[in-house]
């Protein structure tokens, strides 16, 4: 990334420095990441990281599980876990993803240390060098960054308000890529929310085309206006019910999941369903990785989310995010100078500006850091170069007063960049 923000590897000359694996000469830093050591400067307004507000962790619930985990089952919460999970943090997440259509045993679920991990194991099992995926364009960096270590090249289709532009998905399977990647809940950057009548024309085309899907869905449950639509991986099941002798799961979909967004990221507790073939081969992989996700944070994870307490939480968050949301368009629309658009996302974290074509944010975020407020520019989300003039900003993070101040901040900078 610009700025010198993504610190390029220096080579030194040491016993490995020539002995690098070929996947690594192809790795980046991730500019998110290393954007977020730059503004530790607790005097920088930062709309760069996907942070939930720290303020609404629900430190009381979570210490309070912790201190009954330690006192009821200290000597296995401590231990090594089975690598496929805690069975009943397993079950309760299968309970919650059927009142959202997602019809599974606890045999389809892996858990994973937070739901960067599951894309890693995604990038571990299926890709091989040069083998191409389909994403949106921009798409969500981490996904970028796992993909990529295993040598991945990508296919893209644009993204508008109603999320991936299926009028142009026929052309994009045609070139064959292993699976398509897709975030259709309050996208990740743009905040875009994919269609219900995309959604079935996706599902569609990529069963015709044999192309499994890869559903990415940490920020389903953060939304705060409309209704919630199906995700892919019920349409998938709906779409082949009569082949399939109405069972509820095909497995043409792996869905990921996570408690980061919801819960706390600090537990890293994420989590995937895959058909019960495909997590055998996850498991082998994870095992070779960690062993199994933290089964302490499984077991406080587990006792936190039961009776009910975790729908309890998301109610709060989408009241507070929500409000959070609305600051930051009134400040857009006060401060932002014409010329400038931005996406309007009914949840999530996220939201999505463009500069006019020929501007770059990336050297107006060398500005914006002047006057101590941040973004993150869009380049980094465009798996094959592009989105210049764009930038992500995230609204869930500052409270409404300082997002304000940081868009009033920001909206002066963009002025004087385009000479409004």
């Amino acid at each position: 990334m610009e700025l010198s923000v993504a610190h390029p590897v220096t080579t030194t000359n040491t016993p490995w420095s020539d002995r690098y694996a070929l996947r690594a000469h192809g790795m980046k830093s991730s500019a998110i990441r290393e954007l977020l050591k730059l503004i530790e400067d607790p005097a920088i307004i930062s709309f760069a990281g996907g942070l939930p507000a720290p303020e609404v962790f629900p430190v009381a619930q979570i210490a309070a599980a912790a201190q009954r985990v330690l006192t009821e089952n200290a000597a296995s919460a401590l231990q090594y876990g089975a690598t496929e999970g805690y069975l009943p943090l397993r079950e309760l997440l299968v309970r919650h993803m059927a009142r959202y259509g997602i019809e599974v045993t606890p045999a389809n679920v892996l858990v994973t240390a937070g739901a960067q991990q599951a894309l890693d194991l995604v990038g571990k099992l299926f890709v091989n060098s040069g083998d191409r995926l389909l994403t949106e364009e921009p798409t969500y960096l981490g996904a970028l960054q796992a993909f990529t270590a295993y040598q991945a090249q990508y296919v893209t289709v644009p993204i508008d308000e109603e999320g991936l532009c299926t009028d142009r998905l026929e052309e994009a399977l045609r070139a064959g890529p292993k699976f398509l990647y897709v975030l259709p809940n309050f996208q990740n950057p743009g905040g875009v929310t994919l269609s219900l009548a995309r959604r079935r024309r996706l599902v569609e085309l990529a069963s015709h085309y044999g192309t499994p899907i890869v559903e990415d869905d940490p920020y389903g449950q953060l939304r705060y206006e409309g209704s919630h639509l199906p995700p892919l991986v019920k349409l998938d099941a709906e779409h082949h019910d009569s082949a399939c002798s109405g069972r509820p799961y095909r497995g043409g979909v792996i869905y990921l999941g996570s408690l980061s967004k919801t819960l706390a990221p600090g537990l890293r507790i994420g989590w995937m369903v895959a058909p019960e073939e495909v997590v055998a081969r996850l498991v082998q992989m994870k095992q070779g990785m960690d062993l199994h996700t933290s089964t302490f944070s499984q077991r406080v994870a587990c006792e936190v989310a039961r009776g009910g307490f975790l729908d309890r939480h998301v109610r709060r968050l989408r009241e507070v995010y929500g409000v959070r949301r609305d600051a930051m368009l009134a400040a857009l629309a006060r401060h932002f100078p014409p010329g400038v658009r931005w996406t309007r996302p009914q949840g999530g974290l996220f939201l999505w500006a463009t500069l006019p074509e020929g501007f770059d944010t990336s050297e107006l975020l060398r500005e914006a850091l002047k006057e101590k407020v941040a973004f993150v520019p869009g380049t980094s989300f465009h798996p094959n170069g592009g989105g210049r003039n764009t930038m992500r900003l995230n609204f869930s993070y500052a409270r409404p007063e300082v997002i304000e101040e940081g868009i009033r901040r920001l909206g002066g900078v963009v002025a004087r960049h385009l000479g409004a």
